[in-house]
């Protein structure tokens, strides 16, 4: 049997450890809800919106990779399983059914806002014990936030 062996201290791991899986049940999570809303959105703005959410499922598939790497590297099993999601999201999961282009922009301000918020907790917590897992989490939250800024720009104003 191989095993990867970490070279930060146990404590620093924990802390670590509990970043990264939950940075990647967010990140895997906002893809699903993503692709949901972009399979079912409807209404004037379909097109663009359709297309924004792709690059929303790219940014959050692509980032979920990157953290599950460096949770191996670090000698943590990651655990992207449906299970590990539905335990352990933030992300408020998405009605079935149509959404009207209004809405669809409204659930993923919602999404990204949560997994923004819960990024930077983890950024924060990451500081002292592993500033590598930190500036991972920093470049997530920056793409994370300019989708959370586009979609806003898309909300209606009352």
């Amino acid at each position: 049997m191989y095993a990867v062996k970490s070279t930060l201290p146990d404590q620093d791991l924990k802390v670590v450890g509990e970043a990264l899986q939950g940075a990647l049940v967010d990140l895997v999570d906002l893809s699903l809800v993503a692709k949901q809303v972009h399979w079912t959105v409807i209404g004037p703005r379909f097109r663009s919106i359709h297309l924004q959410l792709d690059e929303v499922v790219e940014t959050a598939r692509t980032y979920s990779d990157t953290v599950a790497e460096r949770a191996a590297a670090l000698g943590l099993a990651p655990d992207g399983r449906a299970s590990a999601l539905a335990s352990g999201s933030a992300v408020t999961g998405v009605e079935s059914g149509w959404h009207q282009d209004d809405k669809a922009v409204e659930v993923m301000v919602g999404a990204l806002a949560s997994v923004v918020n819960r990024m930077r907790e983890r950024m924060d917590a990451t500081e002292k014990p592993d500033p590598v897992t930190q500036d991972i989490l920093i470049s997530v939250i920056a793409d994370l936030e300019k989708h959370h800024w586009m979609f806003q720009a898309e909300h209606k104003v009352d």
